[in-house]
């Protein structure tokens, strides 16, 4: 008998024992067999037999034996009491069986007397019997036993081609929906998928399957494996992976099940519901589904994902983490691929809160997972993309820095090739993080060390790295609906808003920034605790090489710090005077803060912000002090300074007087014709009477010129290097060598092929002609003469000036305005200029000079006549000459003055083109910055500016000295600290510029969840951030400008 489904037989025993007798089975066999009693003695109670012989004591091999008989013997006829008896014997040995024997012969007895008495069977094995089973269990075995789905399943394989097995199709297509929503164990469920597998027409149909899929889903969500055992563990993983086969074949036979259990997956890994059990978290093992999704599918499905309304940041942020935790899942496919899709995706839609919160939370178990074989590329893939997407702050990489040595050193130390292809791929990502986040060589020296015999990327990759992989990098094609927001431009420069005409402040601070030497230096400055000016441009350099993606920068704290006061706010001003200005004051201050330094008083610890008139204050106290660190140059002065020496000998007496001054800059006028011709063929290296300059040259030859302030909004260009890698190659020819000889006649043809030709053949003056000019002797007469101490009268006299020592970075500006004498107006010369690429300035060193009187800014102004220069000029003692040198220089960048209105004098936005020369190698790179818009041009179009656009002229000139020495010595970027050339940022800066770059991403994220709320306005026209949304009126800005709205081409734009 049985409880449930059971059978019962009765047959009454004899009330002796028989004797004992031989039983010969049909089959023939002559052979008896001696049967003990209590057997019966008749074929009809053969589940007697079997039940004494499987529970007697005889031998195994004889059990065996017998058992094999009793096999042979189901082909005879039996009544349906007797097979039934049979069954129900056999149903108890292979469900309640005590060892492995018994429970092997209740199956072989089943499926030989199944098979022989199948219409018997087959009203044995019927729906209720099924039913009391799987809801009942049998006897003391429960219903979740295995063994009872083990058993239906067989028995399921027996009456298959019976027509009552619809039925039981029918009852199970219920009975499993039933059994999986009860979250059965992985054994239990893993022993359904195989019943499942082979008999399809058990698994639900219609919205049914659905259902089922979705239940399914979940059951597997709450498997779990406590054991730590290797066989435990393989056995889990097994029983798992069975369970996802199912489903990967139901969503192939049923594709329309495939959505909603995906949905079902996010529903589960999403939730942040707290479960009865509050420590509850969806099963990795859920990661085994992952592989069974079609990748056609990430698009639509991460699209569908980041753009739901209805899915809140929490959630998304609790899907992400676990399935970033599904890594650990050994043997599953694509997990990598799908983590990396949504990462990306949510980049796309400017989800950044949920992006650095999953960062900082999972990149170290991710990290981890590198232990692993099995999981070690997926692991190392999603960790190079959080990594190097991550580009906002360093907090991310610095939780995995401890980490890193002992990762390394482990590896390498097995030596096996897979280990040392694992290693190239982690240090090359390692590179990058560091390149990236130079500031920190205490942290990074031991990893250098450790990754110092594997290759290192080079600078370009690396870039080409970083660009394409941050967050704001992201393709928008997931979400395409949306409108794209602005970011840095494909240069990976940023620009400067206008504040409302401060394009003259824009173009210096970006030709200060990309002057390479400059910049570094100033970035590496210890100013903590001091609020100058120096600080705020530090802060400025710091945001504009270091922020995430802005694609400008409002520099509104450093213009109300290096405002002139007589620059009016919001009014077109002269970049060459603000520049000078902003020099000045920089060097000034600096000063100040050597002599206060050096007393170590109270104060210094507290300077603070100064105002022009405080540092003129100051300096004029100090001057006597500033002799204490005499031979300490600034940083201005080590930059920018340079020496000029002038000499006037009075024709009537033969007497002489020689001054040297310092300069920052140098201001040629624009030369007459007749002295073109003299000039335009006799370079400074051929002339031996071009002697130096003086900084500011306040005369110009001719009645025509009058050195009047020049007053209009500039712009500059900056090349990230020279257009023809020929050139490169020439100048490595004579800035490395000490000789005086100017380059060959194909280094010179090289650079002037592009020299523009004025109307009848002839040639348009350069620079170097202008700079000739300036250099050329000088007779002082009429009103000009100069006053002759030794003749005691005013005298004719000739006027030499020469430069004996050179800057690193000469600035030249060009002279555009004269002064009309007939009609008293104010012209501005709109001549173009060839730039050379190359310039080779004439220094005239000198061994010794006797009393000299030397200054660091010049006593002449704009306003000064050159009879007061020469006034100013004393006697002085004799110099010991030596040859010239032609130095060589690079063309860095040029600022262009552009003309709206000549009538009116409005002058339109400027733009600023540098040179990046940080690499010390020759590119083909322009860029263009046009305030916030920051764009690629070329050297030719550099060149050809006014042939194209006769308004706009090049005016200021940055040029780099080539030398071997790399400017100032000490911070060399080569000593393995400065990973990416720029020296370390201090933590202030850097906390500065992280903060920035987190309110960047968020800003991003909320203008981005406004157009997704805005969805039907999509189409409407959308202005980038960075520009100048807010430009007053009269602004340089995209609406404002002088009179007229703006420009309507790009080419007006840009030039």
């Amino acid at each position: 008998g049985g409880g449930g489904g059971g059978r019962s037989s009765c047959c009454c025993a004899p009330s002796s024992p028989p004797p004992r007798r031989s039983l010969a089975p049909s089959g023939g066999c002559r052979r008896p067999l001696l049967i003990p009693w209590p057997w019966p003695c008749s074929v009809v109670t053969m589940d007697k037999i079997l039940e004494g012989l499987v529970s007697s004591s005889h031998p195994l091999p004889l059990k065996r034996v017998i058992v094999r008989k009793v096999v042979e013997s189901a082909e005879h006829w039996l009544d349906e009491a007797q097979c039934e008896a049979m069954f129900d014997l056999t149903t108890r040995l292979i469900l309640e069986g005590q060892d492995p024997f018994q429970r092997q012969v209740g199956h072989q007895v089943l499926e030989a007397y199944a098979r022989y008495h199948r219409p018997e069977f087959e009203s044995f094995f019927n729906k209720t019997f099924v039913l009391g089973l799987l809801q009942q269990g049998y006897h003391s075995l429960d219903r979740k036993d295995v063994a009872i789905l083990d058993y239906i399943h067989n028995g399921l394989k027996l009456i298959m081609s019976c027509p009552s097995v619809l039925d039981l199709f029918s009852l199970l297509q219920v009975e499993v929906l039933r059994i999986v929503c009860e979250r059965p164990e992985p054994q239990l469920c893993a022993r359904l998928s195989d019943l499942l597998t082979d008999f399809v027409q058990c698994i639900p149909k219609g919205k049914l399957s659905i259902t089922f899929c979705q239940q399914l889903v979940r059951t597997i969500g709450h498997f779990q494996c406590v054991s730590t055992q290797e066989r435990e563990l393989r056995e889990y993983v097994s029983q798992v992976t069975k369970v996802s086969n199912l489903l990967q074949n139901i969503w192939k036979a049923e594709p329309a099940t495939l959505l909603p259990s995906l949905q079902e997956v996010f529903a589960s890994i999403s939730s942040t519901v707290k479960k009865i059990d509050a420590s509850f978290e969806p099963s990795v093992a859920l990661a085994s589904l992952v592989q069974h999704i079609p990748l056609q599918m990430i698009t639509v499905l991460i699209r569908s994902l980041t753009t739901d309304p209805n899915v809140k940041d929490a959630s998304m942020t609790q899907a992400l983490c676990r399935m970033i935790d599904w890594l650990s899942w050994p043997l599953a496919q694509h997990v990598d691929t799908w983590v990396i899709a949504l990462l990306k995706g949510l980049a796309a839609v400017q989800k950044f809160t949920i992006l650095i919160d999953v960062t900082l939370l999972k990149i170290e178990l991710v990290f981890n997972r590198l232990w692993f074989p099995l999981v070690r590329p997926g692991a190392l893939a999603v960790l190079s993309h959080m990594l190097l997407s991550f580009q906002h702050s360093p907090e991310a990489f610095h939780l995995i820095v401890p980490h890193v040595v002992n990762l390394v050193h482990s590896f390498k130390s097995d030596g096996l090739p897979s280990s040392t292809a694992f290693l190239v791929q982690l240090t090359e990502l390692i590179h990058c993080m560091m390149y990236h986040y130079s500031g920190f060589p205490d942290l990074y020296e031991p990893i250098l060390e450790a990754i110092k015999d594997f290759p290192k990327p080079s600078e370009e990759k690396i870039k080409l790295i970083l660009n394409q992989s941050a967050w704001t990098s992201q393709s928008n094609s997931l979400a395409s609906y949306l409108s794209r927001l602005s970011g840095k431009s494909e240069t990976g420069k940023t620009g400067l808003i206008n504040l409302g005409n401060t394009c003259y402040m824009n173009s210096v601070i970006q030709a200060l920034f990309m002057a390479t030497d400059f910049r570094r230096q100033v970035l590496s400055l210890n100013l903590n605790g001091c609020n100058s000016l120096m600080k705020k441009l530090q802060h400025l350099f710091a945001f504009l090489a270091h922020t995430q993606k802005r694609e400008a920068y409002a520099p509104r704290i450093f213009f109300e710090a290096s405002r002139p006061p007589w620059f009016t706010p919001r009014s077109q001003q002269d970049c060459s005077e603000y520049l000078r200005f902003l020099l000045d004051r920089l060097h000034e201050e600096e000063k100040i803060l050597k002599v206060q330094s050096a007393h170590k008083s109270p104060e210094s610890l507290g300077y603070s912000e100064t105002s022009l008139q405080e540092v003129d204050s100051k300096a004029a106290v100090l001057t006597e002090t500033s002799c204490i660190i005499d031979g300490e140059k600034t940083l201005i002065e080590k930059m920018f300074g340079g020496k000029l020496q002038t000499h006037i000998c009075c024709l009537n007496c033969g007497s002489t007087s020689q001054k040297v001054e310092a300069f920052t800059d140098l201001s040629l006028a624009f030369c007459p014709s007749s002295s073109m011709e003299n000039l335009s063929f006799q370079g400074p290296a051929s002339s031996p009477s071009t002697q130096g300059s003086d900084l500011m040259q306040p005369t110009v030859p001719g009645p025509s010129e009058e050195p009047v302030v020049y007053n209009p909004a500039t712009a500059a260009f900056i090349c990230d290097s020279v257009v023809n890698e020929r050139i490169g190659s020439s100048l490595d020819e004579f800035y490395c060598t000490e000789n005086t000889s100017i380059p060959n006649e194909s280094d010179k043809n090289l650079v002037n092929e592009d020299v523009p030709q004025k109307p009848g053949g002839e040639t348009t003056p350069s620079v170097t002609d202008l700079l000739n000019y300036f250099l050329a002797p000088e007779i002082l007469t009429g009103d000009n003469q100069y006053y002759c101490e030794n003749c005691a009268s005013l005298q004719n006299a000739e006027k030499t000036m020469q430069i004996t020592e050179e800057p690193e970075y000469l600035i030249l500006t060009l002279l555009r305005f004269s002064y009309d004498q007939k009609y008293h107006v104010r012209r501005k010369i709109l001549d173009n200029v060839s730039l050379p690429l190359v310039l080779e300035l004439p220094v005239k060193r000198t061994t010794s000079f006797s009393s000299l009187s030397e200054s660091w800014s010049v006593d002449v102004g704009f306003n000064d006549t050159s009879e007061n220069l020469a006034k100013k000029l004393k006697p002085s003692g004799t110099e010991e000459p030596c040859c010239p040198k032609l130095v060589p220089y690079l063309l860095s960048s040029v600022a262009l003055a552009s003309s709206q209105s000549h009538l009116l004098g409005r002058e339109s936005p400027t733009a600023v083109i540098e040179q990046d020369l940080e690499n010390k190698e020759i590119s083909k790179e322009w860029f263009l910055f046009n305030d916030s818009r920051v764009t690629f041009t070329s050297f030719q179009s550099v060149q050809k500016i006014t042939s194209r656009f006769p308004k706009d002229t090049a005016y200021v000139l940055l040029y780099k000295k080539q030398n071997t020495t790399n400017g100032i010595s000490g911070n060399n970027p080569t000593n393995g600290l400065w990973i990416n050339g720029d020296p370390p940022l201090q933590k202030e800066l850097m906390d500065a510029i992280t903060k920035d770059n987190k309110l960047y991403l968020q800003e991003q994220e909320l203008n981005a969840r406004a157009r997704a709320l805005q969805a039907a306005s999509a189409s409407c026209s959308f202005r980038p951030n960075g520009f100048d949304d807010n430009d007053p009126p009269g602004s340089c800005g995209p609406t404002g400008g002088g009179g007229g709205g703006g420009f309507n081409t790009v080419g007006r734009l840009v030039f």
